[in-house]
């Protein structure tokens, strides 16, 4: 039996994307270089891009409540 590895769907991580966006401006988090990385569009990578130090603290600190 030969299996082969599909091709990830652009339009499934623009839907991750905006999921993500909206999750984390529900919780007051911006991520300004959030979006899809454009380096690798045959991986379907999101790209969550860099953030302050206190941005970081918060979504840990959202993270962790989530998961309480």
């Amino acid at each position: 039996m030969v299996t082969t590895q599909q091709e990830p769907d652009t339009a499934d991580a623009m839907t991750a994307v905006e999921t993500l966006r909206d999750a984390l401006t529900a919780a007051k988090i911006v991520l300004p270089s959030l979006g899809m990385d454009p380096a690798s569009p045959s991986l379907n990578l999101v790209n969550l891009g860099r953030v302050r130090v206190d941005v970081a603290l918060r979504l840990a600190e959202v993270i962790r409540r989530g998961c309480a």
